[in-house]
């Protein structure tokens, strides 16, 4: 028998007036939101407002954009939280200032850029990635290519992705420097370690550490130059590594950062394995990751960076804090523990 729509109404637990259509719709266009800051980041406008802010029309010269809609433009971005105006005049909000001007050293639009250049095309085919369970990337197709033997082909595409991983952990980077106990050891390694924020980060912190970063060969001298701008070339090394193949370095701790979310199941295990292998007694692993909260329900980014891992790779994908203590205890970590970072952001550390 049909129902009403009065009568469909009343099925709610609560009064239809009061469910409001709001989330759903803002969910559903949060695209534009998220592709007007990208086209800042793209721009410079950050940058550009860092020199000095700057009213519309000087602005949308600096910039080369063209008359119609660069006022909607900007003033899109100051109701997003991302510009304030004043008197005509636009100024960077603390964030923006901070973290998207190109010339700090605490610059994250490496990895917005990535989205822009890359994900933003790669995750609308998200649909078709759900369809089929294949990569939606330049890999899709070739059964013996994965993602990174196409990226490190190419100097331009490599260096965009080191930097992009910059602006990716240097949060966690910084917690970590502060949050494990550093003065119990004295050699540190980073595996896949791009740029090298993280290692930099923690010997900035920590001046009795040595050691550096560990990524395959193409990654040496942008690891190179972004350590020697900090002045740390003396204690902090590049090791040329395919850790899919060869064994992991000694040292008294391992970093796996955004490592472990990039592979399958088994390359997952077995990367953890080379880790316990290589670490002395008492040596110690740190894993983190945007990981997933064990009830699945409260972590969106560890969520969505899963699906992210399914347009991109042929086996990756997220997983929980409990997932990654079981891995480790199953590899021979002993006192293994979890705890919150920063953000999404999740850290496993374990015992050898």
């Amino acid at each position: 028998m049909c129902t009403t729509v009065a009568e469909r109404e009343r099925s709610f637990d609560r009064p239809a007036e009061l469910v409001s259509s709001d989330r759903i719709m803002q969910l559903g266009f949060a695209f534009r939101a998220s592709k007007a800051l990208l086209c800042a980041v793209e721009f410079g406008l950050f940058t550009e407002l860092a020199n000095a802010p700057l009213d519309a029309e000087a602005l949308r010269r600096r910039l080369g954009l063209h008359e119609r809609g660069a006022r909607d433009f900007f003033d899109a971005l100051v109701a997003l939280g991302m510009l304030e105006r004043r008197d005509g005049t636009y100024f960077n909000t603390p964030e923006t200032e901070f973290y998207l001007d190109r010339r700090k050293p605490s610059y994250i639009g490496g990895l917005l850029h990535l989205a822009n250049a890359r994900l933003y095309r790669t995750f609308g085919s998200l649909s078709e990635a759900l369809r089929t369970g294949k990569p939606q990337n330049e890999i899709a197709g070739s059964k013996d290519s994965d993602l990174f033997d196409s990226l490190y082909s190419d100097a331009g595409a490599v260096a965009e992705f080191a930097q992009a991983m910059t602006g990716l952990s240097l949060p966690a980077a910084r917690t970590l420097a502060q949050r494990l106990p550093w003065a119990e050891y004295r050699t540190f390694i980073d595996v896949g370690t791009a740029q090298g924020a993280v290692p930099v980060e923690i010997a900035l912190a920590h001046g009795h550490l040595i050691g550096g970063g560990l990524d395959l060969p193409q990654v040496r001298p942008i690891f190179e130059a972004y350590v020697q701008r900090r002045c740390l070339e003396r204690r902090l090394q590049f090791q040329a590594c395919d850790f899919l193949k060869e064994p992991l370095p000694a040292a008294d701790v391992l970093l796996m950062g955004h490592i472990l979310h990039d592979w399958n199941l088994t390359v997952k295990r077995k990367l953890l394995a080379k880790a316990h292998a290589a670490l002395p007694k008492d040596g110690l692993l740190v894993v983190y990751d945007r990981m997933i909260d064990d009830d699945r329900r409260e972590n969106a980014a560890g969520l969505l960076m899963s699906l992210s891992m399914l347009v991109e790779t042929t086996g990756g994908f997220d997983y929980t804090s409990a997932d990654c203590v079981g891995w480790m205890e199953a590899a021979g970590f002993r006192k293994v523990r979890r705890e919150h970072l920063c953000g999404g952001c999740t850290m496993v550390a374990g015992i050898k």
